[in-house]
């Protein structure tokens, strides 16, 4: 920190996903990255590539390298071997090809390369193929020797990649920086980029700091052939860099502190002074459970939350010194390892507590569950949490349960709580196929931030729209920090880019009183667009007061594009203009249009300016002539 207290480089404010986060930081400090990039951990590899072929150079005027073998087991070994010759390198994985990796990855860690992979974790094909977030794949390869640090947020992404590049350079042990899969990967939140000087200053130039064993002039044996006489002298040695893991890592959290302001520990309790009971996990579930922890403190519930950042090294002492005084607390997560003992954190946590009642370093083992959710991107809401507490405040008799299924292990929920921040303005999306929603939705955020200053966080519930299937996506604008990692259940804004959504889903469920639906429809007559919804649907707009918009997006996209090709995702860019008619803010904020349309220009030059200008300026006719050309059903007929 500087002498007024603030820190000396506070970051750049921006609106980015985990991914993007990621490419930010590894782009200006590595010099290559050697990957095969699986989905969820795609958009991190596609993001340095693109880096590559635009030729940036890192903060050492060095030209990126990108290297894409024939598989992730060789992109792992073209690691190794950059590594091995004194390069700062890094992957982009997940899923099936993290585990492929596997055989490398003790190669790296016993040759003391301190590379960094970034897992973009996700479930593994077991009974079925799922390619959203799970921890099957890091806890399949948690004993491989490298450092493991888990992200909950689009922030802690980065900022992890920072961290756990320093750490893994001073004790000369590779790391995993892992978030969860497409929930942290693509979900767009605002967040504070380290600024490059920042970066340079925090990890040094690469030839100053790591060593080319590949070095003719400098010889060094690594990865010899050992037998029964030198093999288990060399392993055990290895303990005295494993003994230096956990201060580097606490060193590279206490320096990133000092420069950013922004803290991050072992371990990071919430609200555990006087709690009773608490929650326990790794990644983005544990930011909804500490808003849920708010709400059932301001009800007198004594309960709090603990997120382990770092799995690897284990914090053990750290994790029994926040959890001792409670009753009970619940492990809650992202797999289910059914024939052991107990799936993976509690596991390593149940042993922790026994080391330390052997050694008398606490008299008695709180209660201690455990519980599978979220496998698979399988939603965790409030509700969950607190049928969580209720479970484990009454002693109840199963020690294993699951959250969010409908089984016999499950828990039943009976409270869905709103624990968005006050004044919250959320938005779902339906859609069939996609028409550019997904990209239209980060469009918004990036517009929201950048013109509003507001906090966003805009997630796309993936994999539909490549199967024609229909699309969800989710948006939610608020002034304090957004918390919850989960699909909303209030929501003041529904657009429908599709009308068959009406009888693919309940897309108006949820709808809150005085909201607004947008249909996309090519009919202009008010009464036949009311007459053509369905009954159900009639019903909750009517019941909630809510304001009915109408236009054929279709239309426009159609007589704006010159490119027949992109007819479909101009739809999607027609949205932005009516969310900029709709939401609340943009009306308080009174700014003319003239300056609304600035910022829109400016988010869609950014995301679209490398495809030409005539494309920039036809979205952005479509945002305009959406803002302009929407219309509203009357309320006479509605109501």
């Amino acid at each position: 920190m500087s002498n007024n207290g603030k820190p000396p480089y506070p970051g750049i404010p921006t609106t980015a996903d985990g991914g993007s986060h990621v490419v930010w930081v590894e782009s200006h400090i590595t010099q290559a990255s050697c990957a095969y990039p699986i989905t969820s951990s795609t958009i991190m590899g596609v993001g340095y590539q693109a880096e590559v072929a635009n030729g940036k150079k890192n903060l050492w005027g060095e030209t990126l390298i990108f290297m894409e073998p024939e598989s992730e087991h060789s992109s792992a070994s073209a690691a190794e071997g950059f590594a091995a010759a004194g390069g700062r390198v890094t992957n982009f994985t997940s899923g099936q090809g993290l585990v492929l990796m596997k055989e490398v990855l003790f190669t790296i860690a016993g040759k003391r390369l301190p590379v960094v992979f970034h897992i973009g974790a996700r479930a593994l094909t077991s009974q079925a193929l799922n390619v959203h977030a799970g921890h099957d794949d890091v806890m399949a390869v948690a004993d491989t020797g490298w450092g493991m640090l888990f992200a909950r947020n689009a922030q802690g992404a980065g900022d992890l990649a920072l961290i756990c590049r320093r750490a893994a350079e001073n004790c000369a042990t590779p790391f995993m920086n892992v978030q969860d899969g497409f929930l942290t990967t693509h979900t767009v939140e605002d967040v504070l980029l380290p600024e490059p000087a920042m970066m340079k200053e925090f990890m040094g130039h690469p030839g100053e700091r790591l060593i080319n064993l590949m070095d003719p002039y400098h010889p060094i044996l690594s990865g010899g052939v050992q037998n029964q006489d030198s093999y288990m002298k060399g392993k055990i040695a290895q303990r005295e860099f494993y003994d230096q893991v956990e201060g580097a890592v606490e060193e590279a959290m206490e320096t990133f502190y000092q420069m950013t302001g922004r803290r991050y520990d072992l371990v990071e309790p919430y609200r555990l002074e006087g709690a009773e009971y608490a929650v326990v996990g790794m990644g983005s579930m544990i930011e909804t459970a500490e808003a849920t922890v708010d709400y059932m403190r301001e009800r007198g519930r004594k309960v709090g939350a603990l997120h382990v950042t770092s799995f690897r090294p284990f914090p053990g002492k750290q994790i029994v010194s926040a959890l001792k005084n409670l009753k009970g607390f619940a492990v809650i997560e992202r797999m289910d390892n059914p024939i052991a003992q107990s799936n993976p954190l509690t596991m390593e946590i149940k042993s922790a507590f026994a080391d330390a009642l052997v050694d008398g370093e606490i008299e008695r083992i709180p209660a201690i569950y455990s519980g599978s959710a979220g496998l698979g991107s399988r939603d965790i809401h409030p509700g969950h949490f607190i049928a969580t507490f209720d479970h484990i405040v009454n002693s109840g008799a199963r020690k294993f349960f699951s959250l969010g299924i409908d089984h016999e292990t499950a828990l039943p929920v009976a409270e869905e709580p709103d624990i968005r921040p006050e004044g919250a303005f959320s938005m779902r999306g339906h859609s069939i196929g996609g028409f550019g929603s997904v990209t239209t939705n980060k469009v918004i955020a990036d517009v929201v931030g950048e013109l509003f200053g507001l906090n966003v966080q805009a997630y796309p519930l993936y994999g539909a729209e490549k199967k024609g299937l229909p699309t969800t996506y989710y948006l939610t604008v608020a002034e304090d920090r957004i918390r919850v990692h989960s699909e909303m259940n209030s929501l003041e804004f529904i657009p429908l880019n599709d009308f068959n959504a009406f009888y693919t889903s309940r897309p108006v469920a949820g709808l809150a009183q005085g909201g607004t639906v947008f249909i996309n429809t090519p009919n202009t007559d008010p009464e036949e667009i009311w007459r053509r919804i369905p009954p159900y649907a009639r019903q909750v707009i009517s019941e909630r007061k809510a304001r009915v918009l109408a236009l054929d997006a279709a239309r426009i996209a159609r007589e704006v594009a010159s490119d027949p090709s992109l007819e479909v995702r101009m739809q999607g860019i027609v949205l932005l203009g009516i969310y900029l008619k709709v939401a609340p803010f943009v009306t308080r904020a009174g700014f003319s249009r003239e300056k609304l349309f600035e910022a829109a220009e400016s988010a869609l030059r950014n995301k679209f300016g490398k495809r030409g200008e005539q494309v920039v300026r036809e979205n952005l006719e479509c945002v305009e002539r959406g803002y302009d050309e929407v219309f509203e059903i009357p309320t006479e007929i509605i109501y």
